[in-house]
């Protein structure tokens, strides 16, 4: 039993105080006791739950909205061969069932942007589950492809080329350090292609992507070597104080962070070969070395062998 107390009246005193009787599925007027409303439907579910990871296992609501899905998850579905009640259906119902789930799965493929989409979100789908990208970021790049088709950009084009530039452009806002060649090795186009499109995306769709941080690539090129978590620090330190002599701008991020590497790594007897460096953070060792002589002309002290943090500028 539970008071409920609503903008509604006994028809007959007058009242306010109204009580619901779950059990019987009644409202009954606790005035005069008059039955206001009988046969009340249960909302709830027909199961129990007794702890919260019970009721999380019970449950059959489906995945939310999505723009990662064609049709963002509220498809809808027509099957089965029983009645609510659970009773099988007659053959006349049977077949007009069929019939209307043949006409249902045809409507949801007549338009061509609908098969544009169920097409760009399976590949998008692969695609990240390969690069091992997170789900936030899947739904970016849904977003910014979703928009991309809705100006009529992929007309003409490949989906494929559309579906790898929008993960780019994705990682990029994100700050996901993904490069655009693994990005377009895990794709079925090649790299140019990849790359006329991503550029495509920004002059069309005026995208404005961040600078990226050579910060940002210094754990992943690091777990590549298998360097030191000390060399790792270090390497960061180096990075740092080169932003604050203004060291950093206008350079290849990827090279800086490889360079503040090497550099680190030499100074904290954890040495790596050139060759590998470049290799891990997917630059050239002519880039490298390039970055190397940068970065020992802003770390050089002058008449000081060493600096604060114990970094020997000299060591080459």
């Amino acid at each position: 039993m539970s008071n409920k107390n609503s903008t509604n009246k006994c028809p007959k005193c007058g009242s306010e105080n109204l009580v619901s009787d779950l059990e019987q599925g009644e409202t009954v007027c606790a005035n005069c006791g008059l039955v206001i409303d009988e046969d009340i439907i249960d909302m709830g579910p027909e199961w129990r739950a007794f702890t919260p990871a019970e009721k999380r296992s019970r449950s059959r609501t489906g995945l939310g909205e999505s723009y990662s899905l064609f049709d963002k998850g509220l498809s809808t579905v027509i099957k089965g061969d029983k009645d609510a009640n659970g009773k099988k259906l007659d053959d006349e119902t049977r077949i007009k069932m069929g019939r209307l789930r043949r006409y249902d799965n045809r409507s949801k493929f007549d338009e061509t942007w609908r098969r544009n989409l169920s097409i760009a979100m399976a590949e998008l789908d692969r695609m990240t589950v390969a690069l091992h990208l997170p789900k936030n970021m899947k739904e970016y790049a849904a977003v910014i492809y979703r928009k991309a088709l809705k100006m009529d950009l992929i007309r003409g084009r490949s989906i494929d080329a559309f579906v790898a530039a929008t993960i780019y452009a994705a990682c990029r806002r994100t700050n996901v350090p993904r490069t655009l060649k693994e990005i377009s090795t895990a794709s079925t186009r090649e790299h140019s292609e990849v790359a006329r499109t991503y550029r495509l995306l920004l002059r069309e769709m005026n995208l404005k992507m961040p600078v990226d941080d050579p910060l940002k690539f210094i754990p992943g090129i690091a777990s590549k070597l298998n360097l030191k978590r000390d060399t790792e620090r270090k390497a960061v330190k180096i990075l740092e104080k080169a932003r604050k002599s203004r060291g950093l701008s206008g350079k290849d991020p990827r090279g800086l962070a490889a360079a503040a590497l090497y550099m680190a790594s030499i100074n904290n007897d954890d040495r790596r070969v050139q060759k590998k460096v470049a290799e891990a953070a997917g630059t050239t060792e002519v880039t490298l070395r390039n970055r190397l002589r940068g970065l020992e002309a802003i770390m050089k002290v002058p008449d000081e062998a060493q600096t604060p943090d114990g970094f020997n500028p000299n060591f080459i």
